[in-house]
């Protein structure tokens, strides 16, 4: 009886194995999420101790220039976007950029680090070129500037984390990195994203023009410009002139048709100031 019990045991056991093994099999996300780790965020300090650099400072300031133009893109979304889904990540992403936001200006409090309110001006030329498409133009736009600069902080963010001193501005980096695959992976979700072109805005050198659709400068706390020869100024300053007729007369054409200006009411509307 015992030898029999023993056999009877031991093929309920392989019986139990083997569908086991079909459910790993049909189901391995399952099977496998617990082996994907989250960093535990209880183990790093926040009491503002180590040397501030200015890359240190610089990323803040980065951080919170983000939400400054992020948070506006995903309440356009809501506006001007006829896909739910696009409506949905925007929502999604603006949501969490308020969460980052307050982490970045806590840091900076006790930093003394000194905030910009207003995006700069890259990001303000974004925020008004989606402000001028809508449906689908609008969805390719939000997509494409949203993921470039994702793309562009991610490296920067794995830097500061990897070689800061400070104990504050560790933990921020590893926040935002949380919060940037989460919202690279929202936006390639949207099935929209341009890979190829991503691939070649990463491969150009540094001295090769930006791509259209991969802005150079993405979450930088400093505006640079470019010096322009004696040689050439006649012949630019004729070239504006002739643009700025043009783009008054156009400003006039267009003045009765323009939707609402995000640019005025962000603050008040996302920051309460």
């Amino acid at each position: 009886m015992a030898v029999v019990g023993s056999r009877s045991m031991w093929r309920r056991l392989g019986s139990a194995a083997l569908i086991s093994a079909f459910l790993i099999v049909l189901a391995p996300d399952r099977a496998m999420a617990a082996d994907v780790p989250v960093p535990p965020e209880n183990l790093l300090s926040d009491r503002g101790q180590g040397k501030i650099t200015a890359a240190d400072k610089d990323f803040v300031i980065k951080v919170r220039l983000a939400g400054l133009w992020e948070i506006p893109a995903g309440e356009m979304a809501q506006d001007l976007s006829e896909s739910n889904r696009i409506k949905r990540i925007g929502r999604s992403i603006a949501d969490q950029h308020i969460e980052l936001d307050e982490l970045a200006r806590n840091a900076a409090a006790k930093l003394k680090i000194k905030l910009p309110n207003d995006p700069n001006e890259d990001q303000q030329g974004w925020l008004d070129e989606m402000e001028s498409a809508q449906g689908e133009e609008f969805d390719k736009i939000y997509i494409d500037r949203l993921r470039a600069a994702h793309g562009k902080i991610f490296p920067a963010i794995a830097n500061i984390r990897a070689s800061t001193e400070n104990d504050t501005v560790r933990k921020l980096a590893q926040q935002a990195n949380q919060f940037v695959m989460t919202h690279m992976t929202l936006l390639e979700s949207s099935q929209l994203v341009d890979f190829a072109d991503l691939a070649a805005a990463a491969a150009a050198p540094a001295s090769a023009a930006p791509a259209a659709k991969a802005p150079e400068q993405v979450l930088s706390a400093a505006e640079t410009g470019d010096s322009i020869s004696g040689a050439n100024m006649g012949f630019i300053l004729a070239a504006l002139a002739g643009g700025l007729a043009v783009g008054v007369f156009a400003t006039k054409q267009l003045a009765g048709n323009r939707r609402p200006a995000y640019r005025n009411n962000r603050r008040s509307r996302y920051y309460g100031g």
